[in-house]
């Protein structure tokens, strides 16, 4: 399966998903973090639109899973949103333009945010102590044709070591890093997922 991991400049899903054998290559506006040749630096809706060679509406993709920028978008930030309405706005257009691309599956993921509210509600929303890190973080998954991810490993512990980082300029870096354990799940159970189920 050809999957693009949009906004990904980690390598965390990317790397699960060719752990499987899938052609999968993350994108980004930044380098890849492992140096991987596997990676896109380039715009994400410009890779996400990327066609067969023939018709537009035929995807080069078979799957994109995606994790727009949140500064805009999570209520986390919501002291601030009276301040930044043009940022916003142009963030939910983002967010929009990737999930109207023409590929057949599609994960969007965010912490709790105004997508909720401004485009729809969530599919789902996972915890990383359900896949074996016993950590607190949120995440809302938007879904086309995909179904919803089932817990693999739940431990114990609810830290919330991501929402108590300190500040510092790579906070921000760590904050968005997906969780191994969720990578590892999402490779497994949608990995195996063929374009007629998403007829």
């Amino acid at each position: 399966m050809r999957c693009l991991i949009a906004c990904e400049f980690s390598g965390v899903v990317r790397r699960a998903f060719r752990a499987k054998g899938h052609d999968a290559w993350s994108c980004d506006l930044l380098p890849a973090e492992d140096g991987s040749p596997y990676h896109i630096q380039d715009d994400a809706i410009v890779t996400a639109y990327r066609d067969d060679g023939g018709n537009p509406l035929n995807s080069y993709w078979d799957m994109m899973i995606c994790h727009p920028p949140c500064t805009h978008l999570a209520v986390s930030g919501a002291r601030w949103f009276k301040e930044k309405q043009q940022e916003q706005e142009d963030a939910l257009w983002f967010v929009k333009a990737l999930l109207n691309c023409p590929i057949p599956f599609i994960a969007l993921e965010n912490p709790v945010s105004i997508i909720s509210t401004r485009i729809r509600k969530p599919d789902q929303c996972i915890q990383p102590y359900e896949y074996g890190h016993g950590e607190t973080k949120k995440t809302c998954l938007w879904l086309k044709n995909l179904p919803k991810l089932k817990p693999t490993n739940i431990v114990e512990g609810r830290e919330a070591r991501v929402h108590r980082m300190p500040p510092g300029p790579n906070r921000w870096k760590e904050r968005s890093r997906t969780f191994e354990g969720i990578a590892e799940a999402m490779a497994e159970q949608w990995g195996n997922l063929q374009k007629a189920e998403a007829a």
